[in-house]
């Protein structure tokens, strides 16, 4: 008997390491990636513990003062807290509802395009913004709407019309931020939706077609039900991101005039864990970003889940 259990543990493992020899170029494929996120990823995370301290930089990590909650009570109770809560909630709102959906619906539309030169053309136009700078992006927009020699409002002048005074009035902060994003990212944000319509059975569209279908039934009932996957697990992991508004984007939109409706938690930690040097309330301050995007990605997950999806989880 147990001559006969050797044997079989034998066998086993003899298989176990055929499965690996057999599966090895997929573990070396996957090695870089692994190695990237241990380094860059999970390692960083042992800088959370100055949260709890009143972190030195000459001291180091394990010989600072330890206060414990005191950097998170002081977060949630700082006057600034409300207003910097409010302007992040509502640019990553704008993010949701408006930029999320764009590369979508530019994805469906160049679909849809049934002249290959003018699909080809479009879709290189829309990538081109993508390799812009933000610093570039913003330094155009203050060059065409600058109130005194911009070319746009000196087009609206002359036509009649008032000046868009971008930049000194509050209002129109939001939507140049988020008709930036649009411009910057909708075509290369269309790119993995396009790569999926594509692997669509053409043989549904025929069937379609037969049965009398026109192109927005065909959108209706073939593209979008081929895209949602995507669409869910892309949404929840923007979720993660969903109050990561960009620090360099705002910050270079960012004046005395539109403070009031610009400052958010990235622009804050740069204040207080750069020029202040406060780094232990800085790290407080992007902890609670990341518990709020992880909420938001457990809580969609698990209501994908609930609706018959598969998730990221």
């Amino acid at each position: 008997m147990r001559g006969a259990q050797a044997a079989a543990a034998s066998v086993g493992q003899g298989l176990k390491k055929a499965r690996i020899a057999a599966h090895l170029p997929f573990y070396v494929m996957i090695l870089p990636g692994l190695v990237y996120f241990l380094i860059f990823k999970y390692v960083p995370m042992l800088g959370l513990l100055i949260s709890f301290q009143r972190y030195d930089p000459f001291s180091g990590m394990w010989s600072s003062p330890w206060v414990g909650m005191d950097n998170f009570n002081r977060l949630f109770t700082e006057p600034d807290f409300p207003l910097l809560l409010t302007n992040t909630f509502a640019f990553a709102c704008l993010d949701i509802l408006f930029f999320f959906p764009a590369p979508i619906i530019l994805a469906l539309l160049l679909n849809e395009s049934r002249l290959k030169t003018i699909r080809n053309t479009v879709q290189t136009i829309m990538y081109g913004p993508h390799f812009i700078s933000w610093v570039v992006i913003v330094s155009m927009t203050m060059t065409l709407f600058s109130s005194q020699d911009g070319i746009i409002n000196q087009w609206l002048v002359s036509a009649g019309f008032g000046k868009i005074e971008l930049f000194t009035k509050s209002e129109w902060l939001r939507p140049m931020w988020l008709l930036q994003n649009m411009w910057q990212g909708a075509g290369w944000g269309s790119i993995l939706y396009l790569a999926t319509m594509a692997s669509i059975d053409p043989s549904l569209y025929e069937a379609a077609k037969v049965d009398g279908a026109g192109r927005f039934r065909q959108i209706w009932h073939i593209t979008l039900p081929g895209i949602r996957y995507v669409v869910i697990v892309l949404f929840i992991l923007r979720l993660g991101h969903f109050m990561d508004i960009g620090f360099e984007h705002i910050f270079l939109l960012q004046n005395p005039l539109n403070v009031g409706v610009s400052d958010v938690f990235d622009t804050y930690v740069y204040r207080t864990g750069i020029l202040q040097r406060d780094y232990s309330y800085s790290a407080v301050v992007g902890m609670f970003k990341s518990i709020v995007g992880l909420t938001l990605v457990l809580t969609a997950n698990k209501l994908a889940r609930k609706f018959g999806e598969e998730g990221v989880i």
